[in-house]
Order: C-alpha cells, then structure tokens, then sequence
C-alpha cells in the first residue's frame, strides 16, 4: 500500500476500440500537435492506452559489457538470471485531469477507484489497472460523441508506490481514435527522479478537437500536476486497492 494524492467512482461499461490504425503519428517537440477534427476522428470512442517495458540497456547491460570484455564466456551454456525487484517492480498508472465546459473537473485514475463513466459525465472511463506492464498495458476511453460538452484533458502517468523508474522503463501512450491513424507519444526523456508526468492534452478550440504532446515530468503527483496547469482541485491523501479490475 502507498500514500498517493487521490478522488470520484463511475460504473462499468462495455467499449468499441475502433478500426485498427496501420500507421502512426508520432508527436514530437516540434511536431506538437495534431487535430482530430481536420482528420476526422473526433467522433466515437477515443482509445488511449499506456504501455511500457524495462529498458534492455538495464537488464542486459551488465551480460553484454562481460562479454565484450570475455569474449569466450559466450561459448559457456546460458545461465539462468532473474530480473530484480527494481527491474519488474514498476507499478505505472494511467489517469486523467478533466474539465467540462459548464465548469465540472476531477480527475480519472485507479488511485481512490475513480474510474469515470463513458456515457454520462465526464465522459471518460478508465477501464482496468496494469500492474506489471503487459501487452495490453492499461487503456482509457474518451466519448467524443459528447465533445461539445468537453473543454480539456490532461492525460497523465504516474509511478505508484515505487521508487521514481520513469528512466529505466520505455513508456509510451498511444491514442487510437475511431477513424484514422492511432498517435503515439514516447516518455524517453531521462527523469530519474520523476513519479508523475503530464502526457498529452485533449482540448476543444473553438468546436476542434486539438491533441497536443506535453510530456512534462514532475517530482510530485497529481497534485502538482494540478498547479502547474491550474486545475484547482482539492487534493487529500488516497489508496489504490489491491486489485481494481
């Protein structure tokens, strides 16, 4: 159990993902941004899924820089070496700061069980809690048939419960709208200290629904997300349960 900054409770519901993109946009520092609306995706549900794996540079550096230096050790039969609670043991969570336009905000995440309502405000639902990272990873969903009624998103990750990794793992959060290509945006800047980071943000300008790379990393949680971007919750302590799925 952890100590974390924690939130509202919504009901399960079933979800369509959409087609299946063949292609990416990935956003980038100078390429920041992307607009739904021009691409015609803003309809349906948005799916947004966070994933991530260990960097091989920290589970086999040490093999490899043996080798380099004993070459003949490679004809040896392999041994069997086991991954250390430091590189399994990474615990990343998928949330999300919302605001509506008649001025209702909150937040999403597994933290508190506030896992949001697809069809009914905020129209995000959190549908599952990763604890290991898999294929699968952890996915929200986004209704943007209800995008009138949406005026941002922060979507942000955060390391529960574990010493700060977010350099040592090989995150990334990938939107697939309904229509169009999925778009990627990779965590890869060194934070070693980090436990929190701002991922992208979901905006309706002017009835255009814009998609915007922040990837901003912050030593603290969500409630220091909450200040650098002027949500203006009221943040208490909160528990994440032992199994949310």
């Amino acid at each position: 159990m952890g100590l974390l900054d924690g939130l509202w409770r919504g009901r399960g519901t079933d979800f369509d993902s959409g087609n299946a993109a063949t292609n990416a946009i990935e956003l980038t520092k100078r390429h920041g941004h992307v607009s739904l609306t021009k691409q015609g995706a803003a309809t349906g549900h948005l799916r947004i899924n966070l994933s991530w794996r260990m960097r091989t540079s920290d589970i086999g550096g040490s093999q490899r820089e043996s080798l380099l230096r004993h070459p003949f050790r490679a004809l040896k039969p392999p041994e069997v070496v086991g991954h250390s609670q430091s590189m399994v043991n990474v615990d990343l969570d998928l949330g999300c700061l919302y605001e509506l336009q008649d001025g209702t905000k909150g937040v999403v995440q597994p933290l508190g069980n506030y896992l949001g309502d697809v069809n009914a405000p905020p129209y995000v639902k959190l549908s599952g809690d990763d604890r290991f990272g898999s294929a699968s990873g952890e996915t929200m969903y986004v209704n943007l048939d209800h995008r009138e009624e949406i005026k941002r998103l922060l979507v942000f990750a955060y390391i529960y419960d574990q010493t700060p990794a977010f350099d040592r793992t090989h995150a990334v959060v990938t939107l697939y709208p309904s229509n169009g290509p999925r778009i990627e945006i990779g965590l890869d800047e060194r934070a070693p200290q980090a436990r929190s980071c701002a991922v992208v943000m979901i905006e309706n300008v002017k009835n255009e629904i814009i998609v915007r790379r922040e990837v901003k990393f912050v030593y603290g949680f969500q409630a220091e997300l909450d200040r650098l971007y002027g949500w203006g919750l009221q943040w208490g302590r909160g528990y994440k349960s032992k199994a949310t799925r």
